[in-house]
C-alpha cells in the first residue's frame, strides 16, 4: 500500500491523493460514487462505480461482493459520502471510507480539469 496522507479530518476519510495513488497503481479497492445521475454526468472521476445515495438499498447485493476490500465513497463536498459511509459500517462493511472534500477537493487537489458545481 502506498504511503497515506494524514490530511484528514474524521476517521472514517481518506484524502483524494491517497485515492488518486490507489487507481494509478491498481490497488484492489472498489471506488463507489453516492452522486446523482445528473451530477454523475456533470462532473465525475474515472473508475468510480455510480450508486446514488437513494439507491444505496438496491445495490447492497453488489456492495457485498466488495465487502472485503476497501470501499472508497465519494460525493460532491463529503457530506453525503460520509453519511453513506455510516450507513455501511452499520450493515456490517468493516472497511468504508469517505473521500475527503468529494470532488470539490478531487479538483482543486488531484485534477482541475474535473469541473466543480
Amino acid at each position: 500500500m502506498p504511503d497515506i496522507t494524514t490530511d484528514v479530518l474524521h476517521p472514517w476519510e481518506i484524502a483524494p491523493q491517497d485515492v488518486a495513488t490507489m487507481l494509478k497503481t491498481k490497488a484492489d479497492f472498489f471506488f463507489m460514487d453516492c452522486r446523482t445521475p445528473d451530477e454523475h454526468e456533470t462532473a465525475h472521476v474515472e473508475g468510480a462505480t455510480l450508486i446514488p445515495m437513494l439507491d444505496l438499498s438496491l445495490h447492497m447485493p453488489t456492495l457485498r461482493d466488495h465487502e472485503d476490500k476497501l470501499i472508497v465513497v465519494m460525493c460532491r463536498s463529503g457530506k453525503r459520502s460520509l453519511n453513506v459511509t455510516a450507513a455501511l459500517r452499520e450493515q456490517g462493511f468493516a472497511n468504508v471510507k469517505s473521500m475527503a472534500g468529494g470532488i470539490l477537493r478531487w479538483s482543486k487537489d488531484v485534477d482541475p480539469s474535473v469541473p466543480q458545481y
